[in-house]
Parts: C-alpha cells; structure tokens; sequence
C-alpha cells in the first residue's frame, strides 16, 4: 500500500494532498503509544495539523477500511483507488465530523461513497428489466459462515459490478432497497431484482464450492 503515502506529505504528491490546517499541533501525551491514543487525541491532533497524528489515524483504519473497499472493488488495484479517495476525503472533511457516531462508522461511510462514485464512473448502470431476474429465492437463505473469508471475497468480486453494489449495500451494509434505489439511481423494484440475481449467483457458487470440498474429503 506504499501508494498511500502521498496522503501524509509524501514527495509528489500535489494531486493527492488532503488540504488541512497547518496550525500548531494540539499537544500530545508523551510516550504513548498510538494503540493507546483515544480516538478524540487523534482527532485533535489530525485538527491541528498534526502529520504524526494524521499517519495514526490511517494506521488504525487503513486495515478495516481496505477490506470495506475489497468487496466493492474487482480488483485490489481498484480497491486501493477506492481507499485513496476515501482517506482524501477524511481528510480534507474530518472538521466536520460532530463526533456523533464512532469515527469508524464515519470514515466506513465515507469509503463506500467512495466506491460508488468510481462504480459510477467505471460502470455505468444499464436498464435492467425486473422480469428478467429470478424472486423465487425471495424466502430462502442460505449461510456464510462455513467458508473462509478469501473464497467469500472472490466470489462477490466475481460478481457484475451492479450486482456486487446492491448485494454489499443490502446484505453488508443494511440499506434498504429504496435507499439503494437512491444511491445508485435505480428503482427500489429493480435493486430488490439486481439483489435477487446476485443471491441465485452466489448460492450456485457456494454449492458447487461445497461440492468440490466434499469431493475432496472423500479422497
């Protein structure tokens, strides 16, 4: 990820600099670790124009967030593109931040903005007929939980674009369908369809991958 460190200050990086204040920074407890800066020190810090402060910040979510990114993402060159743009964003906005909610959850939203604004970019959403998708999985659900992250990873990145949108906004982050509709500039009807079809996708999947490791421990 050596290509984020434009974000702090690095050289060359006029197009990627988040503007944010060069007052004085807030002072900080000595010799303590960043594990054990609250999120409010960091905060300040970053506020005051604290680069150290500005790097802990990115440290502790870097992580979290380019997971986020993954599963929007096809590729994890598009997932670092996304993350970029996130971690911009915060920071040239983290002023603005009310500290209502955890600064997780804030800078969370702000990555999957992010994404849909490359999803916008990249792929422009096609008229989708809701009759050309199978609702009969409306009532069925099927589990996750017995297959490793990596598998689950590549299998939504598989998806089309449209489909991994929805199925990561209703099924991960717990939008409803009309908010959907709104984000992505689709009707509630054709995000319940794009869902619909991204489920029967993924189920097929996981059963020929359930087939393939029964085979296998058979052997």
């Amino acid at each position: 990820m050596g290509k984020f460190s434009n974000l702090l200050g690095g050289a060359g990086s006029a197009t990627a600099e988040p503007r944010i204040s060069t007052a004085k920074a807030a002072p900080v407890r000595q010799l303590t670790s960043p594990a054990q800066l609250t999120e409010a020190e960091i905060i300040d810090g970053c506020l005051a124009g604290s680069r150290l402060m500005q790097k802990h910040l990115y440290d502790r979510y870097a992580g979290k967030m380019m997971a986020v990114c993954m599963r929007y993402a096809q590729t994890t060159f598009e997932a670092e593109d996304v993350m970029q743009e996130g971690f911009i964003t915060v920071f040239n906005n983290l002023r603005n931040f009310r500290r209502e909610c955890p600064l997780e959850f804030w800078i969370r939203r702000i990555m999957v903005n992010a994404a849909l604004r490359q999803h916008r970019r990249n792929a422009p959403l096609v008229a989708v007929s809701e009759s050309d998708y199978p609702v009969d999985l409306a009532g069925e659900e099927f589990t996750l939980s017995n297959y490793a992250f990596e598998e689950l990873l590549q299998m939504v990145q598989e998806l089309a674009p449209r489909y991994r949108m929805v199925f990561n906004l209703f099924a991960i982050e717990g939008y409803g369908h009309q908010e959907i509709g709104e984000m992505m500039g689709i009707s509630e009807g054709t995000s319940k369809s794009q869902y619909a079809r991204a489920r029967v996708i993924l189920k097929n999947k996981l059963e020929r991958l359930a087939a393939r490791q029964a085979h296998g421990n058979r052997n």
